[in-house]
């Protein structure tokens, strides 16, 4: 190829990426990456081919600059970690409502299926939850601590096994999304019949309002972010089952990174509750007050965090 031709194909592209590098204008660095790479292609081809030229004397000072750019805003990684939790999550909660609604009515559902199947079947509860632990809780029942359970092992042991347990459930909860979203149906549908017939058994001991308040302590935020764990896993199901415009190996690449960004920022969420499971609901005798305060805490951080305000952030856009 000439030199002339050469120039006249690319130049167009060049002159984008001079405006981009415009002073204040502010590129972000996954583009500015993108931009580093075609250049530095540009020119390893001008160099081979017009050693001497102006074109190559160019291409070298434009990629030069990218890199200087780069570099320079390796300085805005450090807010990197807060603005991922204050903009990406949130933004990405907004755009994949769908998935997240259809999550949250498989999860209620199932719930009400545990639990009407257990008020009407007594062995259902020992098929579900097993009879090891419906006796034990039985046990606890008689010894007057019905969720007794919580103070079986220390603060520290609770905390760090149960957080793991939380974080490997919502990862399995996910990646069997890729399974055309029905992986994730299952174990949606799996622990909401699960948490219906906990409740249903309680309920037929008189103990309903009681549990509540004791298990929704870590709960409210522990089924939370199940249930948007869940959502994550829809969105990587149908990344595979609806492409639209992208080939399905690039819908499913934005799919997976959409997803697994909810995932990871889910994180903080199950390590508080594993810290409240852990250590704080063990004490079922503490007031009410006390637990209702928890609950509502937790309800109100989880409603305006991912339902509320992904919806401020995107009218102010």
């Amino acid at each position: 190829m000439k030199e002339a031709a050469f120039v006249k194909q690319r130049v167009e592209k060049w002159q984008e990426f001079e405006k981009l590098l415009a002073k204040g204008a502010n590129p972000k660095p996954d583009l500015l990456a993108d931009l580093y790479v075609r250049i530095t292609d540009d020119l390893a081809f001008s160099r081979t081919q017009f050693p001497n030229s102006e074109t190559t004397h160019y291409l070298n000072g434009l990629a030069s600059r990218i890199h200087t750019e780069i570099y320079r805003n390796k300085r805005e990684d450090r807010s990197r970690f807060w603005k991922f939790w204050k903009y990406e999550v949130p933004g990405l909660m907004y755009e994949v409502r769908k998935p997240m609604f259809y999550a949250l009515a498989i999860f209620l559902i199932s719930i009400s299926i545990g639990w009407i199947s257990a008020a009407n079947d007594q062995n259902f509860a020992r098929l579900i939850m097993g009879d090891g632990y419906v006796n034990m809780t039985l046990e606890n029942i008689e010894n007057g601590n019905p969720l007794g359970v919580y103070a079986r092992e220390s603060e520290s042991d609770m905390f760090f096994m149960i957080t793991y347990n939380n974080i490997r459930v919502s990862f399995t909860v996910f990646v069997f999304g890729i399974v055309a979203s029905i992986g994730t149906g299952y174990f949606l549908f799996q622990n909401g019949v699960m948490v219906g017939t906990f409740f249903s058994f309680l309920a037929q001991k008189g103990l309903l309002g009681s549990s509540l308040l004791i298990v929704m302590l870590h709960g409210t935020l522990e089924l939370s972010a199940i249930v948007i764990a869940g959502g994550a896993g829809f969105v990587l199901g149908n990344s595979l089952l609806f492409p639209g415009t992208y080939s399905r190996l690039e819908s499913f690449k934005r799919g997976a990174k959409k997803g697994l960004k909810i995932i990871i920022g889910l994180i903080p969420v199950f390590i508080i509750a594993g810290f409240i499971e852990g250590f704080f609901t063990r004490y079922t005798m503490m007031h009410w007050s006390i637990k209702a305060f928890v609950i509502l805490l937790s309800a109100g951080f989880i409603l305006y965090y991912f339902v509320i305000y992904p919806i401020i952030l995107h009218r102010n856009e």
